[in-house]
């Protein structure tokens, strides 16, 4: 079973820059855990801190409720698999995975099965006499994880590991990745900029953007649900609509144009005529017949993919929206045609004017 990491009020500072102020999150024994954002953001930075790459200035970080701010990196028992493998070019497989093993005094009688068991997690064992220069993309990242893994540590990191790989390899080794780590029940903690990557592999994402966490919750949540416009627009794709509320007879409707949608999930502080934003993911339109309900729209081009077909619209206002419909509903609508946009209320996202909050009430909130 894994361990838990506590990061209380951390604080990095580059100089006289702050790139962390006041951070703090948990994450749970054997959890796979997250950190999402775009470059910069502070993800790796953090991920650094837990290691001991970074110094903290401020705060705690904690593992299992034992402080290690000041613990040397060579004594925190973890293992990191970084961006570029880092593994041994004049070493065999088997070589650079016994590395660390070696390092910590284990007996040469124990190093060669430790090996062969973690080589074997990792599905490479028939290649441990092979040398770095003759494997490919993908079986150079599974000796880099079996080197991070086979010290038996308390907590993984992977910084990025998969971004030096084709698109192909990358699905293929992401898969690797969550399978071992459930196989072995390691804390993990992952940093990346892929959105599509988080949601596969992840236990919980903690989104993150100028060193400040905006949201963190499941994989399913942080796409329903996201708790602001940054991470609705950062997580897949999402349409902004601008709209108001509308309260009358107790009722609870949005206006978007002259489109009027019932919404019985919103927060009770929403007042009529407020100004909002409305997050519509692609998939979330209905396409109705240019003389039905919905807001008006003109099909610019479409795109066929098969099961489903995207369609590029313009609005009335000159806005430029994207909507995705199973392509079995029926024809491809033809360039040029006037159609209606209707959504599904129950799976828009409704926020303040500013963004910074989502006013639908969650049901595991409620």
């Amino acid at each position: 079973m894994g361990v838990a990491i506590s990061i209380e009020n951390a604080v990095k500072r580059f100089g006289k820059d702050t790139i962390i102020n006041g951070l703090s999150l948990d994450i749970k024994p054997g959890e796979f855990f997250t950190l999402l954002g775009p470059s910069g953001c502070g993800k790796t930075t953090l991920l650094r801190m837990v290691i001991g790459f970074n110094s903290i200035e401020g705060g705690e970080i904690k593992v299992d409720q034992k402080v290690i701010n000041n613990i040397p990196t060579n004594k925190r028992n973890m293992g990191m698999v970084f961006q570029n493998y880092a593994i041994f070019p004049h070493m065999s497989v088997r070589d650079n995975v016994a590395f660390g093993l070696k390092n910590r005094k284990i007996p040469a009688s124990q190093i060669e099965a430790q090996v062969d068991e973690i080589l074997k997690i990792v599905k490479i064992d028939h290649l441990k006499n092979r040398m770095p220069a003759k494997l490919s993309g993908g079986q150079q990242q599974r000796v880099a994880l079996a080197r991070a893994i086979v010290i038996h540590p308390e907590v993984l990191l992977m910084d990025e590991p998969l971004s030096n790989l084709d698109a192909k390899l990358r699905v293929e080794m992401r898969n690797a990745i969550k399978r071992i780590q459930q196989q072995i029940g390691i804390t993990t903690v992952y940093v990346t900029h892929d959105q599509e990557e988080a949601l596969a592999v992840s236990d919980r994402i903690a989104v993150m953007n100028g060193g400040v966490i905006q949201q963190i919750d499941t994989p399913k949540n942080i796409y329903q649900r996201p708790a602001n416009l940054f991470v609705s627009t950062f997580i897949g794709l999402s349409n902004i609509l601008s709209g108001k509320i509308s309260v009358k007879n107790g009722e609870t409707s949005i206006q978007i144009q002259d489109y009027t949608v019932p919404m019985s999930q919103l927060s009770q502080e929403v007042k009529d005529g407020q100004r909002i934003k409305v997050s519509i993911r692609p998939e979330e339109f209905i396409i109705n017949q240019a003389d039905g309900a919905g807001i008006p729209a003109t099909v610019k081009s479409s795109v066929f993919l098969g099961i489903t077909t995207h369609y590029f619209v313009a609005l009335a206002d000159g806005q430029e929206i994207e909507v995705i419909q199973n392509s079995d509903i029926w024809d491809i609508i033809p360039d040029g045609s006037g159609i209606r946009l209707a959504v599904q209320p129950q799976k828009i996202n409704i926020y303040t004017e500013d963004g910074n909050k989502n006013l639908v009430v969650r049901r595991d909130q409620v």
